[in-house]
């Protein structure tokens, strides 16, 4: 049996009260554990005390991976105190099926994150647009052309989802930008804040490669994004 894991890395003296839990991507069949915690070693350096979560992988049971993230999000806010954050600032992020993780979190769960990071992240479960490997594993193959649709995000999304900002690369084949484009139109429609980055290359997997083109871009765009939720949140707290 799996279990699932964690780890904190805590943001020093410059942190901004904001708080994150990564997961990794790997198609639901595996985890790049490593690059989760390059990802969240990056975040706590800058400010942000951010986790990273070994989740269980689904194998047909599509409950499981979001009941870690639920958990994952409820350790993280009940653990405000000790880790310096504010328990209505935790967000959540990952890469490819761990940027599916995390849009589920911010789109389908009860207990929401107050943001959402998603690079690359697999959204849809239509045919020509999705990242087939991902929906095999979270509902099984035999159930793919009958249940997938119930969790393709940009076809659940409503005004409840969390604010997003979303990463991709227009040449990435293994999971097409389109997925990125969709879930943003989506995401408006339903009035939720949010912000894509669609980089000319990189491909998929980029991750915290310094050899990504736009490694310096990705790296400022989510610091800026961050700091004006930051504020924003800052400043609704301030009039109740």
């Amino acid at each position: 049996t799996q279990k699932a894991e964690m780890w904190i890395y805590k943001a020093g003296d410059n942190a901004t009260g904001q708080a994150l839990v990564f997961f990794p991507g790997g198609g639901y069949s595996t985890l790049s554990v490593g690059n989760g915690h390059k990802e969240a070693k990056w975040f706590a350096e800058n400010g942000v005390t951010a986790a990273v979560v070994k989740y269980r992988l689904p194998n047909g049971h599509c409950e499981v991976p979001r009941n870690d993230a639920d958990e994952a999000l409820r350790v993280m806010r009940e653990m405000a105190a000790e880790l310096n954050i504010d328990p209505a600032k935790v967000g959540v992020s990952g890469t490819s099926a761990g940027g599916y993780l995390a849009g589920s979190a911010g789109v389908m769960s009860e207990s929401k994150p107050d943001f959402m990071v998603l690079i690359y992240p697999v959204v849809s479960s239509d045919p020509d647009k999705r990242h087939l490997g991902t929906f095999q594993q979270l509902v099984g193959k035999e159930n793919v052309e009958t249940e997938a649709a119930k969790f393709s995000l940009e076809k659940v999304v409503d005004s409840t989802a969390c604010p997003a900002l979303i990463f991709h690369s227009d040449d990435d084949k293994v999971v097409p930008a389109i997925n990125a484009a969709l879930l943003y139109e989506k995401l408006k429609a339903n009035g939720v804040k949010a912000s894509l980055h669609i980089f000319p290359s990189g491909g998929h997997g980029w991750g915290m490669s310094k050899k990504f083109k736009y490694h310096e871009n990705f790296k400022a765009a989510t610091l800026d994004w961050l700091k004006v939720i930051n504020a924003e949140a800052d400043k609704a707290a301030a009039k109740k």
